[in-house]
């Protein structure tokens, strides 16, 4: 008698190496499963970093084109891509942060749009004026183009992806996302690793039809789980690493699944950043939660390690998950193949992080994240660029409480513009690793939590959203306008392709 899922589930089996992904072959051969991907064997890569077109005293150039590409993401199979420069994930944009005095650059990134849908850029983390922001109804037609202007004002982690208005979803889906790294001169003077030895990890997760095209069913606009585990565009992938310290940069830039991250071994991931940069101090932790959007620091010592030893980064089935699919369970590994000399170290002090004190707010406002009528809707109002549901002065300080309604569902929340710090969660404070500058928070089925900054730096409308991006899409968005006379999202409109002169 063959063992089924639900015998697995009740023997407390899922999740086992030895079941984890030869298990999908005892389900029955149904198109809705993708092809099969032996984990471990295809080599670990990373996006290539994009190189400005032109540089000058303050700011660097770059220019993405966005458009159709056909790839080799499951071995063997040609899958149709959207791609910033024809790659998913995009290229990386690394940049120097800080005040220009201090060398601090501004970016001016163009992207010219070559696809059949209209999109948006939304450079995630970053505070940009309105107009560069990403806005859902600020669109780049097909055969046009818009430059955005980032002013890198803090080193943090962030990510540039679409936002198109009821488009996310199946654009980022399609491909369009990267990630995009701020440092600054005080970062670079810790002698955390650096070069070589920081490395991005963007896991995705998909699911492909037979044919190795993408499979975008979503459940009825509830959310789309994959079964391949994707890093930085390759299932399961195999990384060569020293008996060293390693700095990871990881974003969950997934559609619906939270992930939790964890060491086969048992060792302790030690936690240094959070989505808007470091933390005061490492902490460590021995397994790491992320919604979708959130992005995290941490370095992983292999000098612990032998040569020879495997080390698996899992992802133990999360409750919250409506899907419980075993493939998902491990995500890369880690073979420690050669011996080298380590001069990073991680030290007692990062970045302190000033808690914002709660006597300082001026006002508390409610946001309830609930499903009724066949939408996801916040304080029971869907999407309308006409409506503002909250006016923040300019420097307020505002405690924002947030409420999932439940219904087995997660919402990472995202604020635009500001970085902002939890209170608590269900009255308890975050977790340690939480603790620190975030635009992305994990609220969790049935869950109330607290958050707390001040609206700044710029004046106007800015969006905030589940990161769910299905329910994102239907329509669980609204606004925010911070004090009065701000720039118009709208007032920067894409131009045609053919005005576009050399940056």
């Amino acid at each position: 008698m063959k063992l089924t899922r639900r015998d697995a589930i009740k023997l407390g089996l899922i999740g086992s190496g030895s079941l984890l992904l030869p298990f999908s072959e005892q389900r029955p051969a149904l198109a809705q499963f993708s092809p099969q991907v032996k984990p471990f064997e295809l080599p670990f890569r990373t996006p290539p970093v994009l190189e400005p077109v032109r540089s000058d005293d303050t700011t660097d150039y770059y220019e993405i084109t966005m458009k159709k590409a056909r790839v080799e993401i499951l071995p063997g199979y040609s899958t149709e891509i959207w791609g910033y420069n024809g790659i998913t994930p995009g290229p990386i944009i690394r940049q120097q942060g800080g005040p220009p005095s201090e060398g601090g650059r501004q970016s001016v990134v163009r992207f010219i749009n070559t696809l059949d849908e209209s999109t948006s850029i939304h450079l995630h983390g970053m505070a940009s004026l309105p107009p560069y922001d990403g806005y859902a109804n600020d669109l780049i037609p097909p055969g046009y183009f818009k430059d955005y202007i980032y002013p890198n004002n803090r080193a943090s982690t962030l990510w540039y992806h679409d936002h198109a208005v009821g488009k996310t979803f199946s654009h980022v889906y399609w491909g369009l996302a990267s990630m995009y790294i701020v440092d600054d001169q005080f970062e670079q003077s810790l002698p955390l690793p650096k070069g070589e030895y920081e490395v991005p990890l963007i896991i995705q997760d998909k699911r492909f039809r037979a044919d190795g095209s993408l499979d975008f069913d979503n459940r009825g606009n509830k959310g789309l789980y994959g079964d391949v585990m994707l890093v930085n565009g390759v299932p399961w992938p195999r990384m060569e690493v020293a008996n060293r310290k390693y700095r990871f940069r990881v974003l969950n830039a997934g559609a619906s699944r939270s992930v939790q991250l964890k060491l086969s071994t048992g060792d302790d991931l030690i936690m240094i950043g959070t989505d808007a940069g470091l933390i005061s101090a490492p902490v460590k932790t021995k397994i790491l939660r992320m919604g979708i959007g959130e992005r995290y620091g941490f370095i992983i010592d292999f000098s612990k390690y032998p040569i020879g030893t495997r080390v698996i980064l899992q992802n133990p089935i999360l409750p919250d998950n409506v899907d419980r699919d075993i493939r998902t369970t491990q995500i890369m590994c880690f073979d420690v193949v050669r011996q080298e000399s380590d001069d990073s170290s991680i030290p007692d002090k990062l970045r302190f992080v000033e808690p914002i004190p709660v006597s300082s707010a001026v006002r508390t406002r409610t946001f309830r994240f609930e499903r009724n009528g066949g939408l996801w809707k916040i304080n029971n109002k869907v999407w309308d660029k006409n409506r503002v549901d909250a006016n923040p002065g300019f420097g307020d300080v505002e405690i924002w409480n947030f409420v999932n309604t439940g219904g087995s569902w997660i919402h990472p929340i995202h604020i635009h513009l500001v970085d902002l710090q939890m209170l608590d969660r269900n009255g308890r404070p975050p977790l340690p690793y939480e603790r620190g500058w975030k635009d992305v928070f994990y609220l969790g089925e049935s869950e109330t939590m607290r958050v707390i900054t001040r609206f700044g730096p710029n004046r106007g409308k800015y969006m905030m959203h589940c990161h769910n991006i299905v329910h994102e899409d239907h329509d669980m968005m609204t606004q925010f306008e911070v004090g009065q006379g701000g720039f118009d999202p709208l007032s920067v409109p894409a131009k045609p392709i053919s005005q576009m002169l050399p940056l």
